[in-house]
């Protein structure tokens, strides 16, 4: 990495921290080792560490650095825990949770972003994620129940398929909105008897959240 890159990244971890996105060392240590400027266009590189989203193609964005940072900090997570991500996207936010649980499976309705995303995850030798291209209104079933489940797009309702694959006792951060520009991220837990407590987080704006259960 370039050293003015560097800088730019030790620069805006330390806002996170000051903003309280960054809870914890373990996930300040996941956002200093993944180099953002590899899950951005070319032409993007020198814009990779503005607290910003970025357009990656296919009308889709990289989020903003600070939602990205904010939502892990609200999944919690944990190093055993296996987590399903619903929006691959650039693969940014799969590869800040690789390193901080044991494995990611990650969602892609787009082909080429799923093959953009992991040859990222190739070279960077970031092992421990899974790839798979579909409708992530429906999750990943064969790997289910997840500890945690993140949602990375925006849902007119809480995607009841997701609900069955999240464990008794998981969380899952999803925003939803009725509004397509317009969302609440919520905080799902789910209980030992299977139901679940919705709590309002703050407001948020992300791409739609397309398929069966979705837009």
């Amino acid at each position: 990495m370039n050293r003015d890159l560097n800088l730019k990244k030790i620069q805006l971890v330390s806002s996170l921290k000051l903003r309280g996105a960054i809870e914890n060392g373990e996930i300040e240590k996941a956002f200093l080792e993944i180099p953002r400027e590899e899950f951005v266009p070319e032409e993007e590189k020198d814009l990779a560490y503005l607290d910003s989203p970025l357009s990656i193609g296919f009308g889709q964005t990289i989020s903003q650095p600070f939602m990205v940072a904010y939502m892990t900090s609200k999944l919690n997570p944990q190093r055993d825990d296996i987590v399903l991500e619903i929006g691959t996207g650039s693969g940014y936010q799969a590869a800040i949770l690789s390193k901080l649980v044991k494995r990611v499976y990650t969602v892609e309705r787009i082909p080429e972003l799923a093959e953009r995303a992991k040859k990222v995850f190739e070279k960077l030798k970031l092992e421990n994620i899974s790839v798979k291209v579909g409708d992530g209104t429906l999750g990943w079933k064969e790997y289910s129940p997840y500890d945690k489940i993140i949602v990375t797009a925006g849902s007119p309702e809480i995607p009841q398929s997701l609900v069955a694959q999240l464990k008794d006792g998981g969380i899952m951060v999803i925003p939803v909105g009725a509004s397509p520009f317009l969302q609440t991220l919520k905080i799902i837990t789910k209980s030992g008897d299977g139901k679940i407590r919705v709590k309002d987080d703050i407001k948020c704006v992300f791409v739609k959240l397309l398929g069966k259960e979705g837009w």
